[in-house]
């Protein structure tokens, strides 16, 4: 095998493409769906937080896109200043500029594997498949940067530090705060899932190729 069937795979041949069109399609519509629905999920909220308090028997909301919180920021950043905490607009500041750039190049780069028949395609697709778990680790990291670093001189400084919940329901002073994850993250996970099944697929549908190319040299 010469250096770039090494790194894009050997050629479906056209006899076996009209005889096992199924085997090389599934791993591809598996693939371009992940891509399709990880490309879907930028315009769709990942995150929500709503809070409870007596004032506020409706809740307020604060729903988070991958470059921007969305709801009632206004009213949320007023509780957080007595609090002590800081403004939810100060929050990851190069991810909000930087995530849709990402997005899309995660993307491209999962429809690249499609065209890439070795191993080399699981490389391609490792963003797309940790990307999920990226946005987790970063909004946990942020909730614990906020919820542990409050200002002592606040007019409520007798609220402890604390972390938010990634989902699920707490207690912060009086107020209940209830965490969802929104169906752009639910996307990003499903797109995950596609394209480990894809590569699963994948590796059936090439590798026998792979080893017939090297059999022959």
């Amino acid at each position: 095998m010469n250096e770039n069937e090494l790194i894009l795979g050997p050629r479906i041949p056209n006899e076996l493409w009209q005889k096992e069109r199924e085997r090389f399609l599934i791993p591809t519509i598996l693939m371009v769906t992940a891509a399709v629905l990880l490309l879907i999920s930028i315009f769709l909220p990942y995150w929500k937080l709503t809070l409870f308090a007596p004032q506020y028997p409706g809740g307020l909301k604060a729903q988070l896109y991958v470059n921007r919180a969305a709801g009632d920021i206004e009213e949320l950043d007023i509780l957080n200043h007595y609090i002590g905490m800081k403004s939810m607009k100060e929050a990851a500041p190069l991810e909000r500029t930087l995530s849709i750039a990402l997005i899309v190049g995660v993307v491209l780069l999962t429809v690249a594997a499609i065209y890439v028949h070795s191993p080399v395609a699981v490389f391609l697709t490792i963003p797309a498949i940790l990307f999920p778990a990226f946005f987790l680790g970063d909004l946990y990291y942020w909730l614990r940067n906020f919820g542990t670093n409050l200002d002592p001189n606040a007019p409520l400084n007798s609220v402890e530090p604390f972390v938010p919940p990634l989902i699920g329901d707490s207690t912060i002073a009086q107020f209940k705060t209830t965490a969802q994850w929104e169906i752009g993250l639910y996307l990003s996970i499903i797109a995950s899932i596609l394209i480990i099944a894809g590569l699963y697929f994948h590796r059936k549908a090439y590798k026998p190729l792979i080893e017939a190319r090297i059999k022959n040299e």
